[in-house]
């Protein structure tokens, strides 16, 4: 499917086929596109978190309004980040650069995120937004149907999923095949009206 046809096919949709499974391959196709996103200095630090225990998908449906999505998608996808991976994984994420661009880019990523915990939760919402939507192209690119979620009690799956301290949830995507099809989009306000041209 061509890039276009996906932006444009894309929809949110509440029911998946509990029958449905992808593959492993399909899995890590998915998510190895997923991950060609891009993060501020290169920090890759969003972590995705596949639910696949039935169990502790009952449980997040439990806390997230009974959305059907959480128990009956093919794939569940919990999109963290780790808002101290500036000051851990730095380094490594510019190995292969070359020396002088490497020397230059570490420590310019302490002086931007130390001491700043705004900074550090907003950049990993950013590239939790830019991650989760990359996935659901790359979802509708194989044929198959998205949903981002966040209507679900934070600090609960948070409990469930034994998140680290200094990490943070942004939103759920929920990956399979649709049994219904979704309601008729509710309305697109004009471009003239959502875009700006140089000042407001």
């Amino acid at each position: 499917m061509h890039v276009h046809e996906a932006i444009r096919t894309r929809r949110a949709i509440k029911g998946f086929d509990p029958d449905f499974k992808l593959t492993a391959d399909q899995q890590t196709e998915l998510l190895t596109l997923a991950i060609q996103a891009p993060t501020a200095f290169n920090l890759q630090h969003w972590r995705l978190v596949v639910v696949e225990d039935p169990e502790l998908r009952k449980q997040m449906r439990a806390v997230a309004w009974d959305q059907s999505q959480i128990t009956d998608a093919s794939l569940l996808v919990l999109l963290t980040g780790d808002l101290a991976s500036w000051s851990k994984n730095a380094a490594r994420t510019w190995q292969d650069a070359p020396e002088p661009v490497r020397d230059f880019m570490v420590p310019a990523i302490s002086a931007y995120y130390d001491g700043k915990p705004q900074t550090q939760r907003d950049e990993v919402m950013r590239s939790a937004g830019i991650v989760g939507q990359t996935l659901m192209l790359a979802a509708r690119g194989m044929g198959l149907d998205s949903c981002p979620m966040d209507g679900f009690d934070f600090d609960a799956v948070a409990k469930l999923i034994h998140l680290p301290q200094d990490h943070a949830i942004a939103f759920i995507v929920a990956i399979g095949k649709k049994t219904r099809e979704p309601w008729p989009k509710p309305g697109q306000l004009p471009l003239s009206e959502v875009v700006i041209r140089n000042r407001f």
